[in-house]
């Protein structure tokens, strides 16, 4: 739609240069009046065009990540945004408690520190000693 619209103001403003005679410019009257009002819309279409770009799909996203917070339960596999993949051991409001590694060792979490839940079971092993 916004395509058509300046396609038509576009082919209004050629005819304007191609047709003869005229107010005392050289142009036809009301040829200048529709190239200003197209000078001074067009800003406001890009703003308009680039709001409607990165806000939509922003708001998309904070959809998805809110209702995957809200719907996070005990024995989900998760990522925190720290990069830490556990299993959730309690939820109570914004505390979420995980379980870490093979010693289950009990880490506590905001629940927005919540990256992810993760399909499949990620988590280290630690089979091997680090070894310094």
């Amino acid at each position: 739609m916004l395509l058509n619209v300046a396609i038509s103001v576009m082919n209004a403003n050629v005819s304007c240069l191609q047709s003869a005679g005229g107010s005392s410019n050289g142009q036809p009257a009301g040829c200048a009046d529709s190239s200003s009002i197209w000078m001074m819309l067009m800003p406001l279409l890009l703003i308009v065009v680039m709001l409607v770009v990165m806000i939509i799909p922003q708001r998309r996203r904070d959809k998805k990540v809110k209702d995957m917070l809200s719907s996070l339960k005990q024995g989900d596999r998760v990522r925190t945004i720290g990069g830490i993949y556990g299993t959730i051991s309690s939820v109570k409001d914004d505390v979420i408690v995980l379980s870490v590694g093979p010693d289950k060792v009990k880490l506590v979490f905001a629940r927005g520190a919540i990256s992810q839940v993760e399909d499949t079971g990620v988590e280290n092993t630690m089979s091997e000693e680090v070894k310094e």
